[in-house]
């Protein structure tokens, strides 16, 4: 979707492919088996759509009520629509935009609004969604949620993006005002919490796109290039661009470590133990650990907390710091909740404790460790 939209807007066929690359690059560091992959395609229908002025305005609230059955993230899509009608209010201000446009957008924002309120719990699916952001307490604690470490390979390609809007820009490109509210905006949010980034790469990688081809639309080799690009895709009935395209991203995920459970980093031989020998009672797991224990151990056995921080609330999930941490009264949370045993990294200063606590040792390897009380 991203690479039709740029060719929609007239980019050159290889700038629309490298951008396209490097936008999966930059949103890859999300690309996990969770839903909120949902936003990463929704976002695309709804931000290239706002844009198009032919589409029929019934078509969003649809895909809004998809949307918000399907993934809380659905919000973000309020965020592109507020860009817009932003974008629409400073142009119709210096009479560059009509009141018809404003009313159409107008009317895709009410109607989107009420199709939200279609779901299993009603206005309350709204309480969830923004009240999560309410706790700053989860919010400093989720790794996601988080600013992103330039400091990792995996987010220079979004510092990539980053510079070459302003090279491109600052050399010889013009947004329209929504696109630049749109741009600022994701990228102020990005660099604030890391989980904005694919959304970021996919709103914006159009506008690079756009902005690049500015500046090599004259050069003589590039539209040669074009010429022949172009010359080729008609002879192959004009999929070849798509087909590079879905098979260099197909690449990116299959080359994505995320995509991978490595036994460094979650309990993998732990886990295949347990399902040998599983253990009676309550377990109490390291947090990281909570989605991996769940796939491999329900329902047979329930974890004691996981990722999904929004749903076990701020004071499960304190508590559950007050153990990791040897929080004063840690010994008194596992009681409260009748732990029986606990899956743990090894070498971490809890299972030094439970060992000292008189705790049994079940089985151990580099990556965890599972005790049992005696």
């Amino acid at each position: 979707l991203t690479f039709r939209e740029m060719q929609n807007r007239g980019v050159f066929r290889l700038v629309a492919l490298l951008t396209t690359f490097l936008a999966a690059f930059a949103s890859n560091l999300h690309w996990l088996t969770r839903p909120h992959v949902f936003t990463f395609l929704f976002t695309a229908v709804w931000t290239y759509q706002l844009g198009n002025r032919s589409a029929k305005w019934w078509g969003f609230p649809l895909v809004m009520l998809l949307w918000a059955n399907t993934h809380g993230a659905f919000i973000a899509g309020f965020a592109i629509w507020l860009a817009f009608f932003a974008g629409w209010c400073w142009d119709f201000l210096l009479k560059r935009e009509t009141m018809s446009t404003g009313l159409r957008l107008a009317t895709i924002g009410v109607s989107s609004l009420f199709a939200t309120l279609i779901n299993p719990v009603g206005w309350r699916l709204w309480d969830t969604s923004v009240g999560y952001f309410g706790s700053h307490f989860l919010i400093d604690k989720t790794i996601e949620y988080q600013s992103p470490n330039f400091h990792i390979s995996g987010t220079w390609p979004f510092l990539v993006m980053l510079v070459l809007f302003l090279l491109a820009h600052g050399f010889n490109g013009k947004l329209k005002m929504h696109e630049a509210f749109l741009l600022v905006g994701w990228g102020a949010l990005s660099l604030y919490n890391a989980r904005n980034i694919p959304i970021f790469a996919i709103v914006t990688a159009p506008y690079l796109g756009y902005l690049l081809q500015e500046n090599i639309k004259n050069s003589p080799f590039a539209n040669r290039m074009e010429q022949n690009f172009a010359r080729i895709e008609q002879e192959l009935r004009g999929y070849v661009f798509n087909l590079i395209a879905i098979i260099l991203i197909l690449t990116t995920a299959l080359q994505n470590p995320a995509n991978r459970f490595s036994p460094r980093a979650f309990p993998v031989e732990a886990a295949n133990w347990l399902e040998s020998n599983p253990q009676e009672g309550r377990m109490f797991n390291f947090f990281t650990w909570g989605g991996y224990l769940l796939y491999r151990l329900w329902p047979e056995q329930q974890v004691f907390i996981d990722g999904q921080t929004d749903f076990y609330g701020e004071a499960l999930s304190r508590e559950y710091v007050q153990v990791e941490s040897l929080q004063a009264g840690w010994e008194d949370i596992l009681a409260k909740y009748n732990v029986d045993w606990v899956i743990t990294q090894s070498g971490q200063p809890l299972e030094d404790a439970l060992l000292e606590n008189g705790w049994d040792v079940a089985y151990q390897d580099e990556t965890a460790v599972v005790l049992v009380e005696p």
